[in-house]
């Protein structure tokens, strides 16, 4: 007669077995196996297209068996888990501006946007560009010249920038803005962009036709902290108080991580509740490195924000002074309208 065995001894065995048969098998490729030990270059690049299509298949199932789990509890599923991103893991900035602060409300009564906020004034622009600009740039300037109403271009020919300033003032105008150096008000506060990603009608597809002499909407997207406001109320001096409306155009600075995205759009209504836009161009990305109070002086201006490359070495979630919070995230391709005034 053979011995019974103990069940408990088959277990063992069994599972001993299972494991020396998975050895076996994955002596091929340990746990640690990475794609990048693969010499071969052909058989690198397919042994990663098989790992990314597994991979995206494995995710494909996970997401169909929690739809079902969700769809069987129906109202006792738990809530859906919010994805984590760069925007709602940003640290709150404790300069973010309440609306009802009246301090807030003071500074920028009496700041040098005030007359402009409070109707005494209308923009009046003079656009220019540094010392033999290239085609290219001339192009820019044009273009900007009818996106902003009663805005004027001037070749400065060589002439000194603190010369033109003087001109600007005598001649009542309120911004002076200067291609590939800065942005500047005669009259201060002086704004210096970084100028990035232009894009002029002629490189842009599928814009819209060229646009009108109308008034344009101003829309200014998370300007909510101290000194977004400041950069906020700069911009939407450049325009008249009183859009005309009947041009449907619209001019979008919108704020997103330290970047100032410019678009310009006319927008078109397709039915009672669809609108339909198109860009009209130019477009371009701003970042801002300095604002100086009053108007410009190299040496001894007095500068009330510049850009340290060390205030964003702590993690992505830092923001400069001009961040936002995420609960007042929005897009610009949304569509929206709205008055020229305060920030949104």
């Amino acid at each position: 007669m053979t011995p019974v065995e103990d069940p408990v001894q088959e277990m063992e065995q069994a599972e001993g077995e299972e494991t020396e048969k998975k050895s076996v098998s994955g002596a091929c490729f340990p746990p640690k196996f990475s794609v990048s030990e693969i010499k071969n270059k052909q058989r690198r690049h397919s042994m990663f297209l098989k790992l990314k299509e597994e991979k995206r298949k494995q995710k494909l199932e996970l997401k169909k068996k929690k739809k079902k789990e969700r769809k069987a509890l129906g109202d006792k599923a738990p809530p859906k888990e919010v994805p984590k991103t760069i925007e709602n893991q940003r640290i709150y900035d404790e300069t973010t501006v309440n609306p009802e602060d009246e301090e807030v409300a003071f500074d920028e009564g009496t700041d040098e946007f005030s007359a402009y906020f409070n109707r005494l004034t209308n923009p009046k622009v003079l656009i220019t560009t540094s010392d033999r600009p290239r085609g290219r740039t001339v192009r820019l300037c044009e273009q900007l010249a009818t996106v902003i109403p009663h805005a004027h271009v001037y070749y400065r020919r060589g002439l000194a920038l603190k010369r033109v300033i003087p001109q600007c003032i005598s001649r009542d105008f309120t911004y002076l803005i200067v291609i590939n150096e800065d942005r500047k008000v005669p009259n201060g506060p002086t704004a210096h962009f970084k100028l990035s990603s232009v894009r002029l009608r002629k490189e842009m597809k599928r814009r819209g036709k060229e646009p009108t002499e109308h008034d344009p909407e101003v829309i200014l997207n998370n300007f909510t902290t101290r000194l977004g406001h400041s950069i906020g109320r700069l911009f939407a001096a450049l325009f008249p108080h009183d859009p005309q409306f009947v041009g449907r155009q619209v001019a979008t600075f919108h704020n997103q991580r330290d970047f100032i995205f410019f678009r310009f759009h006319r927008y078109i209504f397709k039915n009672e509740k669809k609108v339909g836009i198109q860009e009209l161009g130019p477009r371009f990305t701003l970042k801002l490195r300095s604002l100086q109070k009053g108007t410009f002086d190299s040496k001894f201006g007095e500068y009330e924000w510049v850009h340290k490359s060390y205030m964003f070495n702590c993690s992505f979630k830092c923001f400069s002074a001009m961040r936002w919070t995420p609960a007042e995230e929005n897009s610009i391709f949304e569509g929206q309208t709205g008055n020229t005034g305060q920030p949104c």
